[in-house]
Order: C-alpha cells, then structure tokens, then sequence
C-alpha cells in the first residue's frame, strides 16, 4: 500500500500488509484541558488548538508536543472510550463523573488530510458522587461505560453509568433563534399587553453554534452490585446492564422497571464460585447475548428460550493445562471485556495475558489465541502484591473483523493481524505526539542480549497502563485511552481514500 501522512500527524512505518500501515496521531494533552463545562474554541492551526478556560481567564494550549504535566488528579483519568456507529463523534468518559465528546474534522481545502483529527465538540458533567445512607454505601461518580445509540434523527443520544445509575443523555445542534415575539421581548418576558398593536410573525435569526446535551432518562436502583457493562440491542428499543451477579433488560423509554434476564447470585453467598465480568448483545440477532465471567467461560444465551435465562445455550470454555496450573490461574483467566465481531460470526475475549478469539460454532477451545504481554507470567507475584494482577483491559476489532487491538503496560498497546498472523507493539507516549514523529515499534526484552531500542522487562512502568481503546467502525482510526491522555492515531491509508 502506499501511505502519506496528514498534515500534523506522527507516524510509523511497519512491514508489508494492515500491520504495516503508518499511523499518526493526536495525543490530547491532559484530561483538565477540555473538560470544563464553559470550555469555548478560540483558535484552531495544524498543529496546536487553544481553547479558552473562562472559569480561570487563561488560555488552556493543546499541542501535539504537549501531553501530559505529572500532577493530575484522579478525577481526570479516562475510565471509558466509545465511539459513535459513523465514527464522526467519540465519546469518553472519566472517573470524575465527566463526558467530553470530540467532532471529527471535515476536509477543508486547506488541509485536505486533516480528516482524522477530532475536536471537542461538547462536555458535561453527567455523574456525581453520591452517598447510600441505607447501606452507608459512598457511590462515586465515575464513568463505567458509554454506549452511543444507533441516530434516528439530527439528533445523538448515548448512555453513561457509573456504578449504580444509568443516564440516557440527548445532543443537539442549535445555530438559530427565534425573535420576533408578539407578546415577548427580547429578553423572553411578557410585554405590557396595552403597547401591543400590530401583528407581526417570528423569524428565525441564525446565531453562533450551540450544542446543547440534556438528560432524558435516568434508570436507577435497578442493581444491588456494580455495573460493569450495558449493551444495547439490534432492536433499538432496548439495553442491557450487567453487575457482578445479575442482568438486567430495560427498555429505552421506561425508567422505574426493568427485567432479570439472568441472576447467578446463590442462596447462600458463600457458595459463590464466579462473577459476571462483561456482557453484550449480539450485532443482529436481538434474542442473543454473550456474558463473561471470572473463571474464564463465556455463556451465550437466548431470550426466546426463557425469560430468566439461568439456562444457558452454548458454554464457551477452554480446558485448563495442568502443567501451567498455579496459584494465579483462577485470577488471569477471568475475562476482562467481551466483543462481537462485527459479522456477529466470532466473538473476542481478553483475560490477563491474552486475547482469544472465539468461533460461535465451536465452543471446546477458541480458534486463535494471541500472547500479549507473556514475559509478564513469571512477574505474577510481584503484579498480585501491587494490585496490577487485576486490571481490567478491553480489545476491539477493526471495522472488517480482521485486527484486534489490545492496551497493556508501559502505555504499550497490542495490535494481532489475522490474516498475517503478524503482530506489532507500539507506544503512546510524548515522543509519539510530536508533530512528525516515527511511531516505531516497541519489543520488549525479558533476557540475553538486548538492541539498543529494546526495553527490559523489569524497567516497564507499570503506573501507565492502557486499559481503554476504540477503533473506528470504518476506518483505521483508533483512539487510546492512557490513564488522564487521550491518544488518537490514523494510518495513511486514510488520507489516499479522501
């Protein structure tokens, strides 16, 4: 293929195939810098974009030199990723309960390869923290998951969830005002009735873009447990939300009831042997959904079978190897994140170590299985005293099912080419950002000789970990999420397509 850069982005070049595309990207410098509600454009070049902080009446400057300063808050760490089914918005979220929703930038005829860059387009504040005086329960505001759902009209709609509330949130478009009130001034108030003597007809006047998010349900108390994940159906009428123990099924325009589609809580709690870890409805069979667990099984079931599904219609599960049994092998089999592919045909699973792909007509064993970070198995001891043993990565797939992609340690992030069978580690970071930067491929050295570009296994940073990523449903766009950063890469090929 024959790859060319935009115009401020950094990229690399790999060997022959997708996996040897050239990605650029955009790295969104730290969380704070575009999250604030009175956040406003004020400029926008190549390479740096300002905007204005009116809170504090300074000027906030976002480079692609620039990333992050140390000192960040917890609250700006993004804690979820998601974009929209056209990939023209993406959405994330992040543990202080905020939303910042980035625009995807037409082409202009001055920048003719600026399609891959994504503006902040809007921000809100959709969770805060609350406090369960019942159970003394203290319920943070962080976001747990977006989801878009699918456009009908100009308008979007998403769903956001921290632990216990789920928000259906609707975003507009405004750049007209009516004026011309018979009975109303400017200002919106009622004029003296006795000064009304003509009749006269509004108009609409045309005024500076507004985007306007507003709150149109809100889908509360229907879990005890955390919510780790809502999906929402092929019908478009309806969603699922998933905790520890239990699923339920809502429905998009009723807020004060939903349904238990599955519940493996046990009559007594000490018999409890597994969670739930992930769910997701299948792209087009509306009856049919896939839910994950901590012991590394995946169970898809059928609503047309019954309406509690404690039964399930087919158990995906690999037999463990008993030369590798030890102490960790419960915690790194538990299923981080579940994904249908876009076909509906396969669905990917990433544990601990590696990511799987699974064939929906063969439940024995998965038909790929990929190592992602495997010089980290005899470091399990250190990771389960440090608490890293239970992180929680996602995978995605590419828009034609054939390149999954996965986050891990050091800000490295995974990509597995399937058809190649060619896999590459990259990594986001400050250097990456500049503008021209070579995004090259990182390999990790876990002993003997080592190149001069290698890492040793025992310097990566564990502290930077990349949990969140998204890939665009289309393009090769792919956006990672690397703890309060938001990196956004393109490969060339998009530019020649545009």
């Amino acid at each position: 293929m024959d790859w060319e850069p935009s115009v401020c982005s950094p990229w690399t070049r790999w060997s022959a195939g997708l996996l040897g595309a050239g990605w650029g990207g955009n790295a969104f410098a730290e969380h704070p810098a575009y999250s604030r509600a009175s956040l406003q454009p004020c400029q926008r070049g190549a390479a740096i974009h300002a905007y204005t902080d009116q809170e504090h009446g300074h000027t906030v400057a976002e480079s692609l030199a620039r990333v992050t300063q140390p000192g960040s808050g917890r609250a700006d760490i993004i804690s979820t990723v998601e974009f929209n089914h056209t990939g023209e918005l993406l959405a994330t979220g992040d543990k202080g309960g905020r939303v910042v929703i980035f625009q995807r930038e037409p082409e202009s005829k001055t920048a003719p390869h600026s399609q891959g860059e994504y503006d902040v387009y809007s921000t809100f504040q959709s969770h805060e923290p609350e406090f369960d005086y019942l159970k003394s329960l203290e319920i943070e505001e962080k976001i747990n998951k977006i989801k878009w759902l699918p456009q009908q009209n100009a308008a979007h709609s998403l769903l956001s969830t921290n632990d216990k509330t789920i928000k259906l949130w609707k975003i507009t478009e405004r750049d007209k005002r009516p004026e011309g009130y018979n009975l109303k001034d400017e200002e919106g108030k009622l004029k003296d009735l006795s000064t009304v003597t003509s009749l006269q007809v509004p108009v609409l006047k045309p005024m500076d873009l507004m985007v306007e998010v507003s709150p149109r349900r809100i889908f509360a108390n229907g879990h005890t447990y955390h919510i780790n994940s809502i999906s929402v159906n092929s019908d478009c009428e309806t969603y699922m939300s998933a905790d520890d123990l239990r699923i339920n099924l809502w429905h998009l325009a009723i807020t004060d009831r939903s349904f238990n589609i599955v519940d493996i809580k046990p009559a007594n709690m000490e018999d409890l042997t597994e969670v739930i870890t992930a769910s997701e409805f299948h792209p087009h069979h509306c009856n049919l959904f896939v839910y994950s667990s901590s012991k590394g099984s995946l169970r898809l079931c059928d609503m047309r079978a019954a309406a509690l599904c404690d039964k399930h219609s087919k158990l995906f599960e690999e037999p463990e190897d008993p030369s590798n049994r030890s102490f960790f092998s419960e915690i790194i089999s538990s299923v981080s994140d579940v994904k249908f592919s876009h076909s509906g045909r396969y669905m990917l699973t990433r544990d601990y170590l590696t990511v799987k792909v699974w064939d929906l007509n063969m439940e024995a064993r998965p038909i790929e299985t990929y190592q992602v970070h495997d010089y980290l198995r005899s470091k399990l001891c250190s990771l389960y005293e440090n608490d890293c043993i239970f992180d929680k990565f996602e995978c995605a797939w590419n828009g034609s099912d054939s390149v999954i992609m996965t986050g891990a340690y050091n800000n490295f992030f995974r990509m597995f080419d399937r058809n190649t069978k060619r896999d590459v580690t990259l990594e986001a970071s400050r250097e990456s950002s500049k503008p021209r930067a070579v995004l090259k491929p990182r390999r990790v050295c876990v002993g003997g000789k080592r190149r001069r570009d290698d890492i040793s296994v025992d310097s990566l940073d564990f502290t930077k970990k990349i949990l969140h990523t998204a890939w665009h449903p289309a393009e090769n766009i792919i956006a990672i999420a690397a703890t309060n950063n938001l990196y956004i890469f393109q490969d060339k090929a998009n530019s020649d397509m545009h």
